[in-house]
């Protein structure tokens, strides 16, 4: 094998040109080029590659700043494309915004009214009947009870160096506003998992778990002999979504009525293109359309029924593994409104900038509170479609 002769500094010593490939390799690898060094020798940390499918191994790319080697006859789409992501809360659960960042506990209260009838009569027969020589005359009475949920502080800091800063602007790309896109997806996907599944660390639940609902069952077994909806008719799909209609109306005492319907996305996908012959249409139509247009809320002419997919019902069943597919998957019903359901959160804040050597530093805090259920009466649950 041949051999070269190494720079003045290493005159005596001769390496294969394998040997020194590697050597330089090695002294100058790009920071997403070798996965296992999440800390240097310095102690800083590297944090971790998400792997080699988006990362550029030349030696002289600095991916971190967006600093890369473009040839001559290479075209460079200069849009910054971010990572996917999916935050639906807004639409699913009206804010309470009440609160404010110096709140440390969000809470709600509930009244319990009584008032007595004549003495020992049931229904149509309790009235407070009083005659022309009734000696005492009952009264009304009214329990007030505080359910106190956290607010919980959020925060992330953003630093950049002068270098940083200097590198970005050369090449036009604006490190700190990456950064702070970066945090602001962080806190709007933070709010969204709050928001649905709550968080275990402090012990709350969410819109599609929450602990307070009782209206908990399995929905039935189709004439399959199973209660998957990809087994089931549409007739049958539709005697689902109105039993947990029903059983959701009833809960509340006949008071309430559900109008929103969310179901998990894989199935929404399927009752959207699954299509059925139904008498008296110009064509075939989606079960989709099939179950918005004959459910009970419909019919009783009190609104419309909102179906939407949600990715937090994936296996969110009893039972199941949240986010799993294959496991046990949940439908939900409620009503979207503050006086039901809420979620408490404040708008995030900021840190004036510090300047730390050559760094530049901000944090940006806020509250994340718990789903408030004012009235768990008004949720259903229903496992294993």
């Amino acid at each position: 094998m041949s051999h070269i002769l190494l720079p003045a500094h290493m005159r005596d010593q001769r390496l294969t040109a394998n040997s020194i490939v590697r050597a330089y390799t090695r002294d100058h690898m790009t920071f997403d080029s070798d996965p296992t060094r999440t800390i240097d020798a310095m102690g800083t940390q590297q944090g971790k590659s998400l792997g080699n499918t988006y990362r550029t191994h030349d030696g002289r790319t600095v991916d971190s700043t967006g600093a890369f080697l473009v040839g001559e006859l290479e075209r460079l789409d200069q849009t910054l494309n971010m990572p996917l992501s999916s935050v639906t809360y807004g639409r699913d659960i009206d804010l309470r915004e009440d609160v404010t960042i110096a709140d440390e506990v969000s809470s709600f209260t509930l009244s319990t009214f009584a008032a007595p009838g004549s003495i020992n009569q049931g229904i149509r027969q309790g009235k407070a009947w009083v005659g022309k020589s009734s000696g005492q005359i009952p009264g009304v009475g009214v329990d007030i009870g505080k359910t106190p949920l956290p607010l919980t502080p959020w925060a992330l800091e953003i630093k950049f160096s002068i270098l940083e800063l200097e590198s970005a602007a050369r090449i036009g790309r604006p490190i700190d506003n990456q950064k702070y896109e970066a945090l602001q997806l962080k806190y709007q996907m933070d709010a969204d998992e709050q928001a649905y599944v709550g968080d275990s660390i402090i012990n709350v639940t969410g819109l599609a778990n929450n602990t307070l609902v009782t209206n908990v069952s399995n929905v039935p077994n189709g004439a399959s002999a199973s209660p998957l909806w990809t087994s089931k008719t549409p007739d049958e799909m539709l005697a689902d979504v109105n039993a947990l209609i029903t059983s959701t109306w009833q809960a509340s005492g006949w008071a309430v009525m559900p109008n929103q319907l969310r179901l998990p996305p894989a199935l929404f996908g399927m009752i959207s293109t699954k299509t059925l012959s139904v008498a008296g249409t110009t064509g075939p139509i989606s079960i989709l359309k099939y179950l918005l247009e004959n459910n009970i809320l419909v019919a009783s002419g009190k609104g419309r029924l909102e179906i939407q997919p949600l990715k937090w019902l994936i296996g969110a069943g009893s039972g199941g593994t949240l986010g799993t597919t294959g496991t046990v998957d949940r439908m939900i019903c409620y009503t979207k409104e503050k006086r039901f359901v809420r979620f408490p959160m404040t708008m995030l804040q900021k840190t004036p900038i510090q300047y730390d050597s050559i760094y530049h530093k901000t944090t940006y805090y806020g509250r994340l509170g718990a789903v408030e259920l004012v009235y768990p009466e008004t949720v259903g649950y229903r496992d294993g479609l």
